[in-house]
């Protein structure tokens, strides 16, 4: 029996795996909070802050396979290998990272973080339409428990009513299903690449994807934007992006997926406390109802699934 999302390589002590998880958790969780005050006090586009974003996290995305060990797989790997690597940097970091701070314009951060937490549910969905796995009775219920979560939410007026909320959410939620698309490809490259040099060469791509965007049909220059907004973006590249990738990755290995699942699970109710303190951002009985049906059906899925893998 091999038990791979178990193992841990890197020694860690379970508690040490599960803080990497929960402080990568937080870190994601304050990007919503710091593109809606970029929002607010400065007035910038969402192309241009997710350009600072992907510039200043470029570097670390390059550097990064460099200085890793040559895997023995990488001398069987194909140029169409690459080719599809490079279709899923695209699909799955530009436009999910694009659709995302598109939708942040229309929604609040504690709902942003509600929609895109729903990307597992939508990975046993699409595993189903494309290799018509079966979906299990565990599968119905928590994806019943999801959608209605979200259903309650978007049942009280203070969220239905809000300008352009539908559009926000159907944003964010092209954004979760262009991620479960990524993940749903990815899982047959990463053996072959390794998990940090694939998700390098991901972001890489999808980095210069953001720029070459900006580049092309940008009108305006980031350079009218007062320092605090390249502040935002090296925070947003730092913070909320290359630290968290790699925390999960190592917290993952130490503790296994399904435990890190339940750990990050605290995300959606960080952003809301967040959201709360920094945004002014209502929290009412419908949200917190919804958030918990949401968090219980996403458990439902990831720990399933942690357990087939490790029965595998």
């Amino acid at each position: 029996m091999r038990q791979p999302l178990l193992a841990n390589p890197l020694r860690l002590p379970p508690w040490a795996g599960a803080a990497m998880v929960g402080v990568a958790a937080v870190c994601f969780s304050a990007k919503a909070i710091m593109i809606k005050l970029a929002f607010v006090h400065y007035d910038v586009d969402p192309l241009s802050l997710l350009f600072l974003r992907m510039t200043f996290a470029l570097p670390f995305f390059v550097v990064i396979p460099l200085l890793q060990k040559p895997r023995p797989e990488a001398a069987a790997l194909r140029p169409r290998d690459y080719v599809k690597l490079a279709g899923l940097g695209v699909l799955g970091y530009y436009a999910s990272s694009l659709l995302d701070f598109l939708g942040l314009q229309y929604v609040t951060a504690g709902l942003e973080r509600l929609i895109l937490f729903v990307y597992p549910t939508l990975v046993v969905l699409l595993s189903w339409l494309l290799w018509r796995k079966p979906i299990g009775r565990r599968e119905t219920v928590a994806l019943l428990l999801t959608y209605v979560g979200i259903a309650v939410v978007f049942s009280h007026d203070a969220v239905r009513l809000q300008p352009n909320v539908l559009l926000g959410a159907l944003l964010i939620f092209g954004s979760a299903f262009t991620y479960a698309v990524y993940l749903i490809g990815s899982g047959r490259l990463i053996p072959r690449f390794g998990a940090i040099p694939f998700t390098a060469y991901a972001m890489t791509v999808s980095a210069l994807s953001v720029i070459l965007h900006y580049l092309v049909s940008s009108r305006t220059s980031v350079f009218r934007y007062p320092p605090a907004v390249f502040g935002y973006g090296l925070a947003l590249a730092i913070v909320s992006t290359v630290i968290p990738t790699f925390l999960v990755s190592a917290g993952i290995k130490a503790i296994g997926a399904s435990r890190a699942a339940i750990v990050a699970s605290i995300g959606p109710v960080v952003t809301i406390v967040l959201g709360y303190f920094f945004l002014g951002e209502a929290v009412t009985p419908y949200e917190i109802a919804g958030t918990a049906l949401v968090l219980a059906g996403v458990l439902m899925v990831s720990v399933k699934k942690e357990k087939e893998a490790v029965k595998a």
